[in-house]
């Protein structure tokens, strides 16, 4: 919550709660009233609704050790007649990033089934984790609504589009600040989170917990990296996609929508300005 009360030089003060914002509020009156001729009912005071800007923030948390290695072990122990132990040991890391390009060229995704890279995400909304949900073949654990009052710190996240046009950012802002009224006030009445919480918005900002291997996260960035995905799910994955290059350079390699290996398969939905290899370098 922060309010914006309107001075001479038209700087706006932001205040953090709803008790400041209360006592900022009668200061900024007494002191109208006290230095100028200015009536009570003329006083202009506004609030601006959660204006503080959220982030998107993504911690790779953890992540299979030497991945690239285990992905060539997997592949090379399939066609060979000796154990692990002995395959690590003639292996050396040209063999290594030759057999990965390989079976990744290939097809041969198994391999990449034994490496697991688990993110700590912050900074996106309810719909976006609804979109990332739909990917079945990894594990989640999400910040509860149910369990967790956003009574003090709901924050929620304003799409550019929304940004840019301020007569509608205002709409958007005091829509959303009604509805957080609300869920406030059934909180208040002793209505629990879990029944409060149908009131909040698929704007509402949460954090996940996202564990995927390998092969679920080059489907992962086929999708959501295209141009077609929407804009705060594509960012993530970008984002994503970046990090785990720094670990797994050549897994993927070529990882990304589908135009950046051969035609694109959305047929006329295909965008007129398709993303470049250089977009996804690190």
């Amino acid at each position: 919550m922060e309010i914006a009360v309107p001075v001479q030089d038209k700087v706006y003060r932001r205040i953090e709660t709803i008790s400041q914002a209360v006592l900022m509020a009668q200061a900024n009156l007494a002191w109208q009233i006290q230095n100028s001729s200015i009536s009570v009912p003329s006083i202009n005071l506004f609030i601006k609704y959660n204006k503080k800007e959220v982030f998107l923030k993504i911690n790779l948390l953890r992540f299979t050790e030497k991945p690239e290695t285990m992905v060539a072990v997997a592949a090379k122990l399939c066609y060979s007649p000796v154990g692990v132990d002995e395959l690590l040991d003639k292996m050396s890391e040209e063999d290594i990033n030759k057999l990965v390009r390989f079976v990744i060229k290939s097809g041969h995704l198994s391999t990449t089934e034994h490496i697991s890279f688990t993110f700590a995400i912050e900074g996106v909304s309810r719909a976006l984790t609804h979109q990332l949900v739909r990917h079945r073949i990894a594990s989640y654990n999400q910040q509860s609504q149910r369990y967790v009052s956003f009574k003090d710190n709901f924050e929620y996240i304003v799409p550019p589009k929304i940004e840019k046009d301020s007569d509608i950012r205002e709409e958007y802002d005091k829509l959303i600040k009604d509805t957080h009224d609300l869920y406030k006030k059934l909180l208040a009445k002793g209505i629990e989170a879990e029944d409060a919480r149908y009131l909040l918005p698929n704007a509402s900002e949460t954090k996940i917990i996202v564990t995927m291997n390998g092969r679920e996260l080059l489907h992962f960035f086929t999708v959501r990296c295209c141009n077609r995905a929407q804009w705060e799910i594509r960012k993530m994955a970008i984002n994503m996609l970046k990090q785990v290059k720094k670990i797994a350079p050549i897994v993927f390699e070529k990882a990304g929508p589908n135009c950046l290996r051969g035609p694109c398969p959305e047929g006329k939905f295909k965008c007129d300005n398709p993303p470049k290899a250089s977009d996804f370098k690190i």
